[in-house]
């Protein structure tokens, strides 16, 4: 019995380290950072480029076959925060997405992935827009190393019921959090 609680122990101590290497970053936004205006929203009041940033991974766990993204805003005035950008079925094999890959419609997501509708309404990148006067709001980024190949998610879910089944799939996660605000318009 007690080499079995050993043997337990030291497995999921392992697995702990090897998520502790799983990390995540942005040649456009740096964690900590304030956003770039170009990565904003274009509509809600806002006059952004709505592109969204690059981002780069590694050290994703043994056992990962999939990857998902998530960009969320949890000090929007909801009641239940904002979802940004929702991106599933990204393969094994990928290290990154390139700039401007949440365009609507998915053409520049890598073959197989897509995009899951978000609080925007629409099935793509949403930039940042929060309202004007509000103390920056906090943008968290999260790649999610999934033990599944595919979501089978309906193509009108919401990015709720998305992160529902991303973190009931995941084994590892890497994120980093960027603020941005708008000045009070006089």
């Amino acid at each position: 019995m007690k080499n079995t609680l050993l043997a337990a122990v030291l497995i999921g101590a392992s697995s702990l380290i090897h998520a502790a290497d799983f990390q995540l970053s942005s040649p456009d936004i740096k964690a900590g950072s304030l956003i770039d205006k170009k990565f904003e929203f274009n509509g809600f009041g806002c006059a952004g480029e709505n592109m969204s940033p690059a981002l780069n991974w590694s050290g994703a766990p043994a056992g990962t076959k999939s990857f998902a993204v998530t960009v969320y805003d949890p000090d929007a005035p909801t009641g239940s925060g904002w979802w940004h950008w929702s991106v599933i079925n990204l393969p094994a094999t990928l290290t990154g997405l390139k700039s401007n890959a949440g365009a609507v419609g998915g053409a520049n997501l890598p073959q197989g992935a897509s995009h899951v509708r978000i609080d925007y309404g629409v099935a793509g990148w949403g930039g940042t827009c929060p309202p004007q006067g509000n103390k920056p709001h906090r943008y968290i980024f999260t790649v999610h190393a999934l033990k599944t190949e595919k979501l089978e998610i309906p193509g009108d879910a919401t990015a709720a019921l998305a992160g529902y089944m991303i973190n009931g799939n995941s084994i590892a996660k890497a994120s980093f959090t960027a603020n941005y605000g708008r000045p009070k318009a006089n």
